[in-house]
């Protein structure tokens, strides 16, 4: 039954990215969407309009999949950091790998940090393995509890933001700054297919490496002493999964700017419905994600005519009320 439950979600999910190549300020039908896709797959020779093939296929579809390898990253990842840290309130966000993300993309954007071979990527990748050990040494001294992990999380997350926003002030033209805070809020209005062959890979290899720990993560249920009792290595486990979470975290950034709610919500609807075996958990969380992120970049293409809203801006105004409902049923901290 759970796994019926994991081909659900994908038939869902391809049905979603059909409907977001669809919908938009131009209204395409979604026959016509299927046959463009055809056209480029298999090249069946459907007859369609050049403009609206040109609109789906080089615009929708890539941001579309864009959306989906970013949802399906951000909530893998937080559904491997609240395993490895017992805590139900960890995900890249809240932990800072986000904010430190985000300084080091726009270091390289803005301040030439590399001289020109540093990819955004790759400082993006930096900044949240920094930020990540500025919040772990922080939480050394404070003995390591779970709320000392979050409380040193929101004030690296604090502080790597106001990095971010003291380099754009200060070194970003009017209309750097402009454009660097919309794609702070997350803009998938840029993304083309080279965002994708980035994007898709690094989600599908976070996936796997995820799930041939999966037996670990369930082990570090019980603790980190029992986890070690069973045979885990205990240490190779945090490096690796915590490398992995940091890194889709990072490309994720780089590509669409920082996206909230997602790896902190979308793992507790994921064990609404499968449980908490991270056999099926990891891949229901990333599915739900990529659900959940086309849905919203849906949703902020047309909420608004003539207008593209931030996509953190829908998953914020979603996502809160979502978490609070999960809050009030007790889920959160079981």
């Amino acid at each position: 039954m759970r796994t019926g439950a994991v081909f659900f979600a994908l038939v869902l999910l391809i049905g979603v990215i059909a409907i977001a190549a669809a919908k938009g300020e131009t209204e395409i039908p979604l026959g016509t969407v299927l046959h463009t896709i055809a056209n480029h797959i298999w090249n069946a020779g459907f007859d369609v309009d050049p403009i609206d093939g040109g609109i789906i296929w080089n615009y929708r579809i890539s941001r579309a999949l864009v959306a989906a390898a970013c949802g399906a990253s951000l909530a893998l990842s937080g559904a491997v950091l609240q395993a490895l840290l017992r805590n139900s309130l960890a995900d890249p966000y809240l932990l800072g790998i986000s904010a430190g993300a985000s300084t080091g993309a726009v270091s390289v954007a803005i301040l030439g940090f590399g001289a020109g071979m540093v990819s955004l990527s790759l400082g993006a990748f930096a900044g949240a393995l920094v930020a990540f050990g500025f919040v772990a040494l922080l939480a050394i001294p404070a003995g390591r509890s779970a709320g000392a992990i979050i409380l040193a999380g929101v004030a690296g997350s604090q502080l790597f933001n106001a990095l971010t926003s003291f380099i754009v002030t200060k070194a970003a033209t009017a209309d750097e700054a402009r454009g660097i805070m919309f794609w702070l809020l997350g803009n998938l209005s840029g993304v083309r297919w080279p965002d994708v062959y980035l994007a898709l890979p690094v989600a599908v290899i976070g996936l796997l490496v995820c799930l041939w720990y999966a037996r670990a993560l369930d082990a570090f249920t019980f603790g980190v002493e029992s986890a070690a009792s069973l045979g885990v290595p205990v240490r190779r486990v945090y490096v690796v999964l915590i490398a992995v979470a940091a890194s889709m975290t990072a490309v994720m950034v780089s590509i669409v700017g920082s996206i909230g709610f997602v790896g902190l919500v979308i793992p507790h609807a994921a064990r609404f419905f499968v449980g908490t075996r991270h056999g099926l958990l990891l891949p229901v969380s990333a599915l739900i994600g990529a659900m959940f992120l086309v849905a919203a970049d849906i949703v902020s293409r047309i909420i608004l005519d003539g207008q593209v809203l931030p996509i953190g801006v829908i998953t914020a105004l979603i996502g809160a009320p979502a978490f609070a409902l999960i809050l009030c049923h007790g889920r959160v901290l079981r």
